[in-house]
Parts: C-alpha cells; sequence; structure tokens
C-alpha cells in the first residue's frame, strides 16, 4: 500500500492508501483530465455513495478504464 497526502476542495488534508498500480493510474487520469490529484480526489469526493474514498477512488478508476475500453471495443 503507498499512502498519498491530499487537500480535498482546497480546505480538507487527508491521507489516502491505495495500491500503488491505483496511485499510478489516478496520476495518469488526472494529468489526462488536465487536473491536479487533488482536484480530481476533490471531485471523486463528492460523487461518491456511502464508501470510504480509498474505496470510491479504486470504484472510479475501475469504471474510466471500462469505459476506455468500451469505447475502444464496443459491442
Amino acid at each position: 500500500m503507498k499512502k498519498i497526502s491530499v487537500i480535498i476542495a482546497g480546505r480538507h488534508s487527508t491521507s489516502i492508501s491505495l495500491e500503488p498500480e491505483f496511485v499510478d493510474e489516478l496520476r495518469f487520469l488526472a494529468k489526462r483530465k488536465n487536473k491536479t490529484i487533488n482536484e480530481l480526489v476533490t471531485q471523486i469526493d463528492s460523487e461518491r455513495q456511502q464508501e470510504n474514498l480509498s474505496s470510491a477512488i479504486r470504484i472510479y478508476i475501475l469504471k474510466q478504464l471500462k469505459k476506455q475500453i468500451s469505447q475502444n471495443y464496443p459491442l
């Protein structure tokens, strides 16, 4: 597990524990969307349901990868 520190909504500092592969993908997605990691995590935090933030990030990454796959390989 890798811990990263983020600031949510420009005011709330927290740490997130994720596997290194998820941290790498989070960085990649933030860069691709022209956002900072803090901005992307703030977006994910605002859209999450009941799950904890680390789980919400993993789910967000999974959905983004599935979306990319379906765009490249439509059924």
